[in-house]
């Protein structure tokens, strides 16, 4: 059986190359992999919703006169301060924590090392313990619990040391 760190290599190396499938089979084993699209559209700037509204404007209608009044909603700047995303590797179910009774394995500040397990991603009835890869404090959760997640999805930010 092919280890989560043999399987994330494939990954890279199959997303780094110009392979669009990718099946590999050992010891009873198969991996298979396939791009879904060469483009990938990542926004540049964040796009940003603004709601303006007009305070008291009275407007005449058919004699009657109305006031409508709006309130404008401040828009919140992403000021999370971090320097890597840990992604998902593969397609599955994110868990926070090894099971329902226990605590989460990392929440926001705590710290992680290279190895620390940071969440459980379930694939096909397996579950695969995802590590942090770095070392640092978790800024942000990206995901809840039993949250579908896709491949190369980031699941949290770390502000390494």
């Amino acid at each position: 059986m092919l280890k989560v760190q043999e399987i994330r290599e494939i990954i890279k190396l199959v997303d780094q190359s110009s392979i669009n499938e990718f099946t590999y089979e050992t010891n009873g084993t198969k991996v298979s992999m396939k791009k879904l699209s060469d483009h990938v559209v990542v926004p540049s700037q964040p796009v940003v919703q603004v709601e303006k509204d007009v305070t008291a404007v009275p407007q005449q209608q058919l004699g009657k006169q109305e006031t409508i009044q709006t309130v404008e909603t401040p828009v919140k700047e992403n000021t999370v301060n971090y320097d890597f995303e840990i992604t998902s590797p593969m397609v599955g179910t994110f868990y926070s924590s090894p099971n329902p009774e226990s605590d989460p394995f990392v929440s926001v500040g705590s710290s992680v090392s290279k190895d620390s397990v940071v969440c459980i991603v379930e694939a096909m009835k397996l579950f695969n313990e995802i590590e942090a890869e770095v070392s640092g404090e978790i800024v942000e959760v990206l995901v809840e619990n039993g949250e579908l997640v896709e491949y190369g999805q980031p699941l949290f930010r770390v502000k390494t040391k």
